[in-house]
């Protein structure tokens, strides 16, 4: 069935998103709040949002930003081996899931955990588990780059074993091997970016060095983006759409020590069409991959809204408030024409 040039998405969802805070965060946030319906906010934050009182204000100051926009913020907890049962439970309305950060791997994860000894992470997992908060995990080692999340697998695999109840979320995967282990076991699932799906490595440093493309996990091979795009065109039941967009000002990515975060979030939409299309993939997966999968997984009931995107080019904008997007002043095939709350 031909792709049809005027597409509906319903409810769209971005289950993996950084909005910062302070004035990053009232500079991008409705980049987001316009056209998804929610999103899981990501609580690296300095300090990390480790309490009750830190994510109620935490989401006080996104609901400001985002202003009259209908859009929820799943809320999420950064992960430490303390919490116990009875926080957990203190806890429980106010997040959708928490979010493990190995120490030092990634922006503002100075805080997460040193080390993956079962027993130790044990007290917390266990509560989570009888609790039924998902376990978010940003899953890569501290080893060579391009090998990291692959010699996380293995993290996962533990971790899948000794908390058969648990669900874990492998997020932004990069790797044929994270793919593999989504069918080893019940209870892993996974995010996928826009980026990822698009990007090898190649892309970012095969010529001259591509500030904007680079992003932690770091692209890997065409193997790789083969087997992700594989289970998202498919709208694989156990992977989401999270775009890990990750905005930082234009002096950091364009600097000696390049932060690493690829800036997708006004576009992301028009991307993932435009993939799917390409690839010649199903609208229905499409709306699986961006929205049912999400709600289903996690238990979500978003805000009504459609957004109406036409396959009609798109000059992507040279920055937003200070932030380049992936593709800054190129053009893309489809534009969002309207959206509709309610």
């Amino acid at each position: 069935m031909p792709f049809p040039n005027r597409v509906i998405l319903d409810t769209p969802l971005d289950m993996h998103l950084h909005l910062r805070d302070g004035e990053m965060l009232h500079n991008i946030a409705d980049a987001s709040a316009r056209t998804f319906s929610g999103a899981i906010i990501m609580p690296n934050l300095v300090p990390p949002v480790s309490s009750k009182e830190e994510v109620i204000a935490y989401r006080a100051r996104i609901m400001e930003a985002i202003e009259d926009e209908r859009f929820a913020p799943y809320m999420t907890l950064f992960f430490k081996p303390s919490y116990d049962k009875a926080f957990l439970e203190s806890v429980q309305e106010e997040i959708t899931a928490i979010k493990l950060y190995p120490a030092g791997i990634t922006t503002n994860s100075e805080g997460g955990v040193s080390g993956f000894d079962v027993e130790e992470l044990r007290p917390a997992l266990e509560a989570m588990s009888d609790l039924s908060i998902p376990l978010c995990v940003h899953g890569e080692t501290n080893g060579f780059v391009m090998d990291r999340e692959a010699e996380f697998v293995s993290i996962y695999e533990k971790l899948a074993e000794a908390f058969p109840k648990l669900k874990i979320i492998m997020e932004h995967i990069t790797t044929k091997e994270s793919v593999a282990a989504l069918e080893r076991f019940e209870n892993l699932y996974a995010t996928i970016t826009v980026h990822h799906l698009i990007i090898t490595l190649d892309d970012v440093a095969g010529g001259m060095l591509q500030p904007h493309l680079f992003c932690k996990p770091i692209a890997k091979r065409p193997e790789d983006r083969e087997a992700l795009l594989k289970v998202a065109l498919e709208a694989h039941p156990k992977v989401i759409f999270g775009s890990d967009s990750a905005p930082h000002p234009r002096e950091a990515k364009e600097s000696c020590g390049c932060a690493a975060g690829v800036f997708t979030a006004p576009i992301a939409l028009q991307l993932l069409t435009q993939l799917f299309e390409t690839h010649d993939a199903p609208l229905e997966n499409l709306q699986t991959f961006v929205s049912d999968n999400a709600k289903r997984i996690y238990g979500v009931t978003p805000p009504s809204k459609q957004v109406v995107l036409e396959k009609e080019p798109f000059r992507v904008p040279a920055d937003y408030n200070g932030v380049v997007p992936m593709y800054a002043n190129e053009t893309i095939e489809y534009t969002i024409k309207e959206v509709n709350d309610g």
